[in-house]
């Protein structure tokens, strides 16, 4: 079997046992959990993570100083943000109309009146910005801070190629370095399936279905929306700009979707993310180098969706109608908080508290969704990455196009 089949059958097994130790036997699953899921899952996260720093830090100086050419980078660059915004946006009117249509807090009778929820405080967007250059790199490093460890990797990158031969002995040692990370990741990647299998039994167990139960209408919404814009957006992108085939995308990436619904982290599944948009999709290194890990700092297409049904949701719940002027703020602010929330801690409850207060809806409806986050953060996460690697796609048929062009150039 491949890695794909594996990763899918410890999932399915993991979420098998987590409903037959939370229905059957309550009591025992605090003790499994404790001393077996937890460990298995945490260590599998452990060795991921430990791979994810390094394996950014090489990749970009490598994408950078493979693509050589400044005008090329600021071209990518341009392409990859440009898409990430727009699809982010796109998320979320796909989010607001499904939410609007289908009505998942009309009804409910749920009870308002003891929720709590204490929101934490994002930065400024300029704030965010300003600290994408880091005072010290190695403690950015140590603190695993993505944007300042990007931000110097691409200085590195650019100080190779600007230096040509006299860097020749680095830029051996930065490709010998992500060889042996790349070794690393196969290694690692033979205890996906005990790792993935873990984590979701514990998941599972833990929330059962009382609190699916509850809120099923709002994760019907989620799940929907989440699906319909990784068919739309990705396949789309996939089909229309790239001219392949949907399926042959999906397919390639699955073991990293799989993988990124097990670990609920687009940093930690990063390392798995590149080997496989490399290796099944055809992203050149260098590409893929650059904006996968800029993808899993500052793309969160899933979170948005997240954020677009749940202001619909509580709006619902409250008996608050959002007018037109409402909803378009929903839309700015989700959009700018997926760049100035980047790398902070909970950052999707940060940007949906953020969303919230921008047009008055109580913060403590938060608490309503709190239950289920957790098992749908892990569907938001396998589509952030899909939507990482989908623009590695595009980005990487999109130069090809200008490689082309160069070479009718010079051969005239």
């Amino acid at each position: 079997m491949n890695l794909s089949v594996k990763i899918i059958i410890g999932l399915v097994l993991g979420v098998i046992v987590g409903l037959i130790l939370n229905l059957a036997f309550p009591t025992a699953f605090d003790e499994i959990n404790s001393y077996v899921l937890t460990p298995v899952g945490q260590i599998f996260l452990k060795l991921i993570k430990m791979l994810v720093v390094p394996i950014v830090f090489f990749s970009i100086v490598l994408g950078t100083a493979g693509l050589g050419d400044p005008k090329k980078l600021g071209r990518i660059g341009v392409k990859t943000i440009v898409y990430f915004l727009g699809t982010t946006t796109f998320a979320i009117v796909i989010a607001l109309l499904l939410s609007l249509a289908i009505k998942p807090g009309a009804g409910g009778g749920f009870d308002t009146s003891g929720l709590e929820f204490k929101a934490e405080k994002a930065p400024p967007v300029s704030e965010t910005l300003m600290g994408i250059i880091p005072e010290n790199p190695v403690a950015a490093m140590t603190d695993a801070n993505m944007l300042q460890i990007i931000a110097f990797a691409v200085f590195v990158g650019f100080a190779i190629t600007m230096l040509g031969s006299k860097t020749k002995g680095i830029f051996t040692l930065f490709e010998e370095a992500n060889v042996i990370m790349m070794y690393l990741v196969n290694v690692v990647m033979k205890v996906a399936p005990y790792g993935a299998f873990a984590l979701i039994a514990s998941a599972i167990g833990n929330y059962g279905l009382n609190a699916l139960k509850a809120m099923g209408l709002y994760m019907i919404v989620v799940v929907l929306a989440l699906f319909l814009h990784s068919i739309v957006t990705y396949g789309g992108t996939v089909a229309l700009v790239a001219r392949k085939s949907p399926i042959w995308f999906f397919k390639g990436f699955a073991p990293a979707m799989a993988l990124g619904f097990s670990t609920s982290s687009s940093n930690a599944t990063l390392p798995i993310s590149m080997k496989t948009a490399q290796e099944n999709l055809d992203v050149p290194e260098p590409i893929s180098g650059f904006v996968q890990p800029l993808g899993a700092t500052i793309n969160m297409d899933g979170t948005a969706i997240m954020q677009g049904v749940a202001t619909i949701f509580i709006a619902q719940v409250f008996n608050h109608s959002l007018t037109l002027g409402e909803m378009l703020t929903v839309i700015l602010t989700a959009v700018l908080a997926s760049v100035g929330t980047a790398g902070v801690p909970g950052v999707g409850l940060i940007m949906l508290a953020m969303v919230l207060q921008s047009v008055g809806l109580p913060v403590e409806g938060i608490a309503l969704i709190l239950g289920v986050d957790r098992l749908l953060d892990m569907l938001r996460t396998s589509v952030n990455i899909t939507g990482d690697a989908a623009c590695a796609v595009m980005v990487a048929k999109t130069e090809e196009k200008h490689m082309n062009r160069s070479s009718v150039s010079a051969s005239v």
